[in-house]
């Protein structure tokens, strides 16, 4: 099916409560209209669309309602997807550096041709607005654009050798096949920032999205195909959140596989590597962030609040380098507060996504709805000031809240959110913003308003992140290196770095060279 049918009457009376001006547009018939090649639902393996024994659900998270019903993969399902890339990459590691430049870069031309439709897959599944799911369709085509150049880029290195019979080389070569893991929340960016990467280095791939957002991943699969991707060298395996972890299991701990990447929660990071420990995999892991946003008194705080409300609000603030805790000084706390919640009220919109004056879309489902809930009752219970929103409503919506007197001792400042929470901390000196800041056991990115130029640097080099956007809310780009420090993962993505993800170092040593 790609259409989602009218709401009930009980679900367009609660639809109608969301926001004032908005109930007639949420009361339309919303339906995922593409172009028929693009909405696929079977696994993609060995360059064939292949149908599983079960299909599961998706679903429209602003309305319940179904969208498709995808092959729903298992464990015999993985095996035959890792044994199709172990297959393939026998002849895809021989192919050259500029045949596989091409390839990335005519799939790339393939996504910039049908961003239309694959921001509408996005929107449809994920839930973001339109807009942003266009955003991330270009995004998601940055990384094969700069992955096809960064394929011819793979160099090795002589080194000046102690002695004067011998040469000493350094090769790069890539590692085999890769397990691709991925989050719901950029359905499309997670896989090509990781396949780019790995398809560029001569690996193969087998990609398991997320249960939520299957089907971004699949439109992939078919435009890869169109490119002239190579049998074998990606595959897609989709499996419902029963199955995945048997899928998962395959995926990191099968022998042929010689890496993995995921990008999720800390918890399941730590449990695949476990499973990949006993074949001693090459791994990369995005996993989850806590982000401090911090305001000083010497901050231009229009911009500051600017910043803050692209940080926080992009994907009703389900990103893992959205801000999580706000912590503002003294002198500036009121102004900053004040402003927020004006932007707050003139700039978020409430609605389907495929609305264009849409801002806020749902959360993922009603679990997620419920962590929020659960955060800013928590807060109220300890002395926060609900300032802005505070409730939920229908489904998995959520007001954009903002929370004032927040401490330290509160769910909000100790848990990641994956929603739109505001909740601001008054502080007095950088010291104690920063011992805040660097309490938290994850490290993934951190953001800082000043204009003292010497308190930048010092801010800069203290926090403990792997990325750090000063005066900027929105940091993200696929030149740069993107990855954490602690519990927020190992390795980096993106940038001339990324595809050292997929490549090992071979040390050759050239002998018997008479002088």
């Amino acid at each position: 099916a790609n259409t989602s049918p009218l709401p009930s009457p009980g679900t367009r009376r609660c639809l109608r409560q969301l926001v004032p001006g908005l109930s007639a547009a949420m009361l339309r018939h919303y339906s995922l209209e593409v172009a028929s090649p693009l909405l696929r639902t079977q696994s993609y393996v060995d360059g064939r669309w292949v149908s599983a024994p079960s299909v599961f659900p998706v679903l429209d998270p602003a309305t319940g309602q179904e969208l498709a019903r995808v092959s729903d993969c298992g464990p015999t399902e993985a095996k035959l997807a890792v044994d199709a890339a172990h297959r393939a990459f026998d002849s895809w590691k021989q192919s050259t550096a500029k045949e596989r430049s091409n390839l990335l870069r005519r799939w790339f031309d393939l996504l910039t041709l049908h961003k239309e439709d694959l921001a509408k897959l996005i929107t449809f599944e994920c839930g973001k607005p339109l807009r942003e799911s266009l955003g991330e369709v270009m995004y998601s085509a940055s990384f094969l654009e700069w992955f096809s150049e960064e394929a011819r880029r793979v160099y090795g290195d002589i080194v000046p050798s102690p002695n004067k019979d011998r040469k000493v080389l350094i090769l790069k070569q890539p590692v085999g096949v890769a397990s691709i893991i991925t989050p719901w929340n950029f359905p499309s960016a997670m896989i090509t920032r990781k396949v780019g990467a790995a398809l560029a280095a001569g690996c193969t791939v087998v990609v398991k999205p997320a249960e939520d957002t299957p089907l971004s991943a699949l439109a992939l699969a078919e435009l890869a195909e169109q490119a002239g991707i190579p049998a074998g060298v990606f595959n897609v395996v989709p499996s419902s959140r029963e199955n995945t972890p048997a899928v998962g299991k395959v995926l990191c701990s099968d022998p042929q596989v010689a890496k993995i990447s995921f990008t999720g929660s800390t918890a399941t990071g730590k449990l695949l590597l476990r499973m990949a420990a006993d074949t001693v995999k090459k791994a990369s892991m995005e996993l989850g962030g806590h982000a401090p946003f911090i305001v000083f008194d010497s901050a231009d705080v229009d911009a500051a609040v600017g910043g803050a409300m692209a940080s926080k609000f992009r994907n009703s603030g389900q990103t893992c380098v959205c801000s999580n805790r706000f912590l503002v000084q003294s002198g500036v706390y009121q102004r900053f507060v004040d402003k927020l919640g004006k932007a707050m009220d003139e700039q978020l919109r409430l609605g389907h996504g495929s609305e264009p004056e849409t801002t806020q879309g749902p959360l993922i489902n009603s679990r997620a709805a419920e962590k929020v809930v659960e955060q800013v009752s928590d807060a109220v219970s300890r002395g926060a000031k609900v300032l802005r929103g505070g409730k939920r409503l229908h489904g998995s919506f959520v007001e954009p809240t903002l929370l004032a007197d927040v401490t330290t001792d509160m769910l909000c400042t100790r848990e990641e959110t994956f929603g739109p929470l505001v909740p601001v901390i008054r502080f007095d000196t950088e010291e104690e913003a920063l011992a805040i800041a660097n309490v938290a056991n994850v490290g993934l990115a951190g953001y800082f308003y000043s204009q003292d130029v010497a308190q930048i640097w010092r801010v800069s080099e203290a926090l403990d992140v792997g990325m750090v956007g000063v005066n900027e809310g929105l940091l993200s780009t696929p030149e740069a290196p993107f990855g954490g420090v602690k519990q927020s993962g190992l390795g980096s993505e993106g940038s001339k770095y990324g595809i050292n993800e997929y490549l090992h170092l071979k040390y050759m040593c050239l002998g018997s060279l008479k002088p």
